[in-house]
């Protein structure tokens, strides 16, 4: 049937209009969701604990249940390993242990960091026990473990559950169980509460990575493999929740990332095909604390992999005795032909590696490829360097001290990048420069004489006094590749001096010509 005109308009204007108040209920209700999933971090208070019945009791480790939140108008416990050392002095850190899929509470993961003078609770995060064999009265879980009379919701592939109440979907309890746990394990006689931090493997990734931007409490976190951005992975992941718009709109750990602002550990390999490397970026570039990043090629994926490598308690150590991760990139640069990056660290570092890739697609199923990459101290830092292998799409540089890896962050390879890099430089590098250069001490000077300081830098560097500066006396191949005019790999004045003719340009945020501490220091003016 053909309508008149106006009709058709009238009825095409109706429907424009349910459709806006249908988006706009289901915003509503998102940012009603929001409201209560932000509202778990008042479950400050210790939940009430008992022995779990039939269980052990080891010494210093014990197997207990905790009350959870309820799930479906009836209570809920969690079934977890608590262990405390009980020969030490002082208050204990702790740390709450969240496994992954196919796991459970383990005791071995709390031994291990008992054994390394931290107070540990692993949690069950499907209400599930430690045990199988099909005999629990109460059915097992899918991955097998029995389940206690006082389950709560077990997890339904990538977030199947979407569609229940929000306080019946399973993250939304593996989270607040979390946070009880934390809550708990605080309490406890010889733990410091200032000093217990969070790890979570695989899902107990994603569920660490949720977690921490709502409870603050925490000191530390380390996400191994899983993280946030998942609905724009290439994967299973992705597929799955491209258009689920509860993941989007509640439960996508950058939605509150920006929030954990504690020291944080991203504990991956290059290889995992469940959580692209590029997700994990994303997630690193959302939290505004202290990070640090341990990608090791080939450590594989699952439980024990993580827990058997020094990673994660060398840097939890190096935060409850100093504040800070052991070692953090303090600069980057990349052109196509190389990559460089700085690391602050408290640990001497041995060696470094290039890890690259020449390969498209999700970072997992990539070939990856490791070669040297050098490594000296510069101004207190450890510079590392290495040239990209052609046709590089992606790169991390990996320094090692003893067995400890530390990662710089993921780069991905764009023609944005390939084609200029400018010095990396640090607040205290650019201060102390500055006050060397402002000689009468006003505070400011011109253009001229920026460059005529680095014009005199080009003389004590240039060691065989040849008027060009080789890779010998000027090692940063990505600036040096930059600069390189006629690309013969050594440096004229005239090319040296191009270098700092950017780097004034970029720092001179007025383009007045002068330049102030406060934009040498990246403040503007």
């Amino acid at each position: 049937m053909l309508w008149p005109k106006k009709l058709a308009w009238g009825f095409c204007a109706a429907g424009v209009t349910v459709l806006l108040m249908a988006c706009a209920v289901r915003a509503d209700e998102f940012a009603a969701h929001r409201q209560q999933v932000a509202a778990l971090a008042d479950l400050t208070t210790a939940p009430a604990m008992t022995p779990a019945e039939g269980g052990m009791a080891d010494g210093e480790l014990r197997t207990i249940f905790f009350e959870g939140l309820p799930s479906r108008g009836k209570p809920t416990k969690v079934f977890a390993w608590l262990g405390i050392p009980k020969h030490h002095d002082g208050q204990l850190p702790g740390v709450v242990l969240v496994h992954g899929g196919g796991g459970t509470a383990f005791r071995e993961w709390v031994e291990r960091w008992n054994a390394r003078g931290f107070a540990a609770i692993s949690i069950a995060v499907e209400g599930q026990t430690d045990s199988k064999g099909g005999d629990s009265p109460f059915g097992s879980i899918a991955t097998k473990w029995n389940k206690h009379a006082d389950s709560g919701p077990e997890r339904r592939g990538i977030y199947h559950d979407s569609d229940q109440p929000l306080a019946d979907q399973w993250m939304y309890h593996a989270v607040a169980d979390t946070i009880l746990a934390n809550s708990l394990l605080r309490a406890q006689p010889g733990v410091d509460a200032s000093k217990v931090g969070l790890m979570g493997i695989s899902w107990g990734g994603v569920i660490t990575s949720t977690v921490i931007g709502i409870d603050s409490r925490f000191a530390f976190a380390i996400p191994t493999y899983g993280c946030g951005d998942l609905a724009e992975a290439a994967n299973q992941y992705g597929k799955a929740l491209g258009q689920n718009a509860v993941y989007r709109q509640v439960w996508d750990p950058l939605l509150r990332l920006p929030r954990a602002t504690m020291p944080i550990l991203w504990f991956s390999w290059p290889q995992d095909k469940h959580f692209p490397l590029d997700a994990l970026a994303a997630c690193v570039a959302a939290a505004p604390g202290p990070h640090q990043l341990a990608m090791v090629p080939g450590m594989g994926h699952g439980h024990g992999p993580p827990w058997q490598r020094p990673e994660s308690y060398g840097f939890a150590e190096a935060v409850v005795q100093t504040g800070r991760p052991w070692c953090h990139q303090v600069g980057v640069a990349c052109t196509g032909l190389a990559g460089e990056v700085r690391f602050a660290a408290d640990k001497p570092l041995d060696r470094a590696v290039l890890v690259s890739t020449t390969d498209e697609g999700v970072t997992g199923s990539r070939a990856w490829r490791e070669t040297p990459a050098t490594l000296e101290q510069v101004d207190g830092h450890w510079l590392a360097t290495a040239t990209l292998p052609a046709g590089t799409t992606a790169w991390f540089i990996n320094g090692f001290s003893g067995d400890l890896v530390t990662s710089s962050d993921y780069q991905e390879v764009t023609p944005q990048n390939r084609s200029t890099a400018t010095p990396q430089v640090t607040a205290e590098d650019r201060a102390r420069v500055f006050s060397v250069i402002d000689a009468d001490g006003d505070g400011r000077f011109e253009r001229q004489i920026y460059l005529d300081y680095y014009a005199a830098v080009f003389l004590r560097l240039d060691k065989n006094g040849d008027g060009r500066l080789d890779p010998a006396e000027f090692a940063r191949p990505t600036v040096r590749a930059a600069a390189d005019a006629d690309g013969d790999g050594s440096l004229t004045p005239a090319e040296f001096g191009t270098i700092f003719e950017r780097q004034f340009s970029v720092l001179d945020s007025n383009a007045d010509g002068v330049l102030t501490k406060a934009e040498m220091l990246g403040q503007g003016d």
